[in-house]
């Protein structure tokens, strides 16, 4: 009430000039503005643009296996055809794949006979061919 007064008694031009202070009101939304314009150089964009590129390799021998293996290092999924190699380089390939995956913390998935899709730690891979692979196996006696 006493800040009505001082205003009214300054327009009317009967108060001292000396110590008046006006006290301008912050609205919630400018104070909200004001911190947020103080963090702008804390944000991070986590939208991108960068894409994620999938590795369909066919390996041809043993050998291979590292690069595979390089691939999921990277953090790229890779997706390996192993139809067309002999059936004990491939079983030797899966395994050493299968010990990379485990220490990446990655995943490994049966697509069908003979194909695997391997994912590092960052990827998800949706649906399940768990129960296929535990009943076939990776590669069916043919």
């Amino acid at each position: 009430m006493s800040n009505f007064m001082d205003k009214v008694t300054n327009f009317l031009g009967l108060g001292g000039e000396e110590g008046i202070e006006e006290e301008v009101p912050v609205m919630p939304a400018e104070r909200e503005e004001a911190r947020m314009s103080s963090k702008k150089n804390k944000v991070v964009n986590i939208h991108t643009t960068t894409q994620l590129k999938v590795v369909i390799i066919q390996p041809t021998s043993y050998a291979d296996s590292q690069e595979i293996a390089d691939h999921l290092k990277s953090k790229k999924p890779v997706v390996v055809n192993l139809e067309k190699l002999d059936k004990e380089i491939a079983i030797k390939i899966v395994n050493f794949l299968s010990g990379a995956v485990y220490a990446l913390d990655g995943s490994m998935q049966k697509v069908s006979n003979g194909i695997i899709l391997l994912a590092p730690y960052n990827v998800g891979i949706m649906g399940d061919f768990g129960e296929e692979l535990k009943m076939h196996g990776l590669f069916d006696n043919e």
